[in-house]
């Protein structure tokens, strides 16, 4: 390591000595001298001399804190594991694994690695270097190492917390030793994670023998003065201002723009952040489940503690519209079906069975002999809140926050179905209603610092919300680089998003370029990765002199057909193979130059 001193107060014959003492010193002794110095800053007066050298004292643990997120939720996690170590003594660092150099992980005694799973069974853009390093050959031998796991992921989807079973299965085939088995969280995680954190730090204590307290003046980071107090556990209940049909008439879709109050919230949002709405289950969806079940919409179960009736339990507190292998495995039990516990058995035939189907087809089906209302409710899990991008910018727009929201409605199965929280907000929410939100913020979805950059945005159906949010802010901060909008949806009459400002931004000049794809317009149907080939020069010379690339919407299709497109782009235009194509834009996201939002 190189120190530069050329602003140092030091003497030279002290900095020479810093010098000597920093290259002598393990890892673990830089992180406690770092402590150290924070509480001897903060409380200069009340520090004791130490009169002992580390080596003779009982060392430390350091521990590192790697995170995978897609979103924020794994770094959340993560920052919070880090304030309580140094609380209890240990000292941790937080690394964002797309900053972390893999082959450091040989060195690393105490690990801790938070990741969520992106689509289905894929490792987080920001873990792709890391994940790629450790599962290859040239993963190093971990004996010294001392690990512990915490997953994030939906057990909806058929490869749930795949990135974090990879990982402890990996460490431990390298000789890892688990400090804790690993916790597999699904979208309601909270006490989850914080049994993971308490247990994890408690066995790190005890088994390195590390029992003082910590260092007077290190604690966890205090709330700032102007924080909100309102979040994923206190939502703030938000006022609806406008709640407009966006699409045209003759659309076959129904998207709508709709506007909440965040007055006296607090609450402060960046563009590419979303906004979670805690929504409520269909009400007919509601008495159908407690009818067929011959239950009473009054009878009483326990929530955490709290006395809830079945029917605001089902209505407010738990998820009914979606069926997750877990609630399937307690169902064949309860049911005592060994039909059903066949199909449990058989992951691709359970997944076929469950798509399109909710709650009351299982209940229909397999009915539960003696089923009480307790019963039903543990075997549920939460209702989760659903997310949406923001499609404003809070320099422009203040005290509100937009959002653009597409009904979902579709029949399968003989029955009609509906979203849950697009089809709240679009059929029953009035101006005026009031919505448990808070803000879900996304660091991995940001405008670049520097507002001379280029930006090229592609966002087609609502995946166009976060840019309108992007160009409102560049637009409130005078920015000067290059804006291009690669935009596309089924019909231009009927579905051009947020038109008319998107043709006053092109007219003023702070949109610089506009292209569209109207799928159902023509013969032939063209969609936004047609537009990115068909102007492959242009895009790869705004690369070259820069350019941040943002896509966002559809994970299934869209997301990879346009990653293939830039493929092509760059090993066209940039001369280069597929595998340097692919190194380019790897080296991109490490740059935080292409960042995704899908879903």
């Amino acid at each position: 390591m190189t120190t530069d001193f050329s602003t140092s107060p030091f003497s030279g014959e002290q900095q020479e000595r810093l010098s000597h003492l920093l290259a002598e010193l393990r890892t673990d002794q830089i992180y406690w001298l770092a402590g150290y110095l924070s509480a001897y800053c903060a409380n200069p007066q009340q520090q004791a001399p130490i009169t002992k050298s580390p080596d003779q004292a009982v060392a430390k643990p350091a521990l590192t804190v790697l995170f995978g997120s897609q979103t924020g939720n794994a770094e959340a996690i993560a920052e919070q594991l880090a304030a309580q170590a140094n609380d209890q003594g240990i000292v941790a660092k937080v690394v964002d694994l797309a900053d972390y150099k893999p082959k450091q992980i040989k060195q690393e005694q105490w690990l801790a690695l938070v990741t969520s799973t992106h689509g289905e069974g894929e490792p987080p853009d920001n873990t792709l270097d890391f994940h790629e390093y450790m599962m290859g050959k040239k993963a190093p031998k971990l004996d010294a190492l001392k690990y512990s796991v915490l997953s994030l992921g939906d057990s909806s989807y058929e490869f749930f917390c795949e990135t974090g079973k990879q990982f402890d299965q990996r460490f431990s085939e390298l000789g890892g030793t688990a400090l804790t088995e690993r916790v597999d969280c699904d979208v309601d995680y909270e006490e989850l994670a914080e049994a993971w954190i308490s247990k994890l730090l408690s066995t790190i204590s005890e088994q390195s023998g590390s029992s003082a307290p910590t260092v007077s003046g290190v604690t966890s980071p205090a709330a700032s003065a102007g924080e909100s107090v309102y979040s994923r556990k206190n939502p703030f209940e938000a006022t609806v201002l406008t709640n407009q049909l966006l699409s045209g008439r003759d659309s076959s879709k129904e998207v709508r723009h709709i506007e909440f109050s965040l007055e006296d919230s607090g609450l402060r949002y960046k563009p590419g952040d979303a906004l979670a709405v805690c929504p409520e289950n269909p009400p007919e969806l509601v008495s159908e489940v407690i009818d067929v079940l011959g239950f009473d919409a009054k009878d009483l179960i326990d929530l955490a503690g709290d006395q809830h009736s079945i029917g605001d339990a089902l209505t407010h507190h738990r998820e009914i519209t979606l069926l997750t292998p877990p609630l399937l495995k307690q169902w064949a039990e309860l049911a005592e079906n060994d039909e059903l516990r066949a199909l449990v058995s058989d992951s691709a035939e359970l997944r076929n069975w469950s798509e399109g189907r909710d709650l009351l087809d299982l209940i229909r089906q397999w009915p539960a002999k003696g089923l009480t209302p307790q019963q039903l409710v543990e075997s549920l899990r939460k209702l989760p809140p659903r997310l949406y991008s923001i499609s404003s910018s809070q320099a422009a727009e203040e005290d509100e926050v937009h959002i653009t929201v597409a009904a979902v409605r579709y029949n399968s199965h003989g029955r009609d179905r509906v979203g849950v929280a697009s089809t709240w907000l679009a059929d029953r929410l009035k101006e005026g209603a009031q919505v448990p939100v808070y803000i879900d913020s996304n660091k991995n979805f940001a405008l670049p610092d520097n507002d001379e950059t280029p930006v090229i945005m592609i966002g087609p159906g609502t995946g166009i919300a976060p840019f309108r949010a992007f160009m409102q802010e560049r637009e409130e901060r005078d920015a000067n680089g290059d804006n291009w909008l690669v935009f596309g949806d089924r019909n231009f009459r009927s579905d051009f998003l947020y038109q008319a400002e998107w043709l006053k931004w092109r007219e003023s000049g702070l949109l610089t370029r506009l292209d569209v794809a109207f799928s159902r317009d023509e013969q032939e149907k063209r969609y936004v990765q047609h537009c990115l080939a068909e102007q492959g020069a242009e895009v790869w010379a705004w690369l070259n002199r820069g350019a941040a690339l943002y896509v966002c919407g559809d994970a299934d299709k869209m997301a990879p057909d346009v990653h293939q497109a830039l493929l092509g782009i760059v090993s066209e235009h940039g001369n280069m193979t597929a595998e340097q194509a692919e190194d380019f834009l790897r080296q991109m996201n490490r740059d935080k130059r292409y960042q995704r939002d899908v879903y």
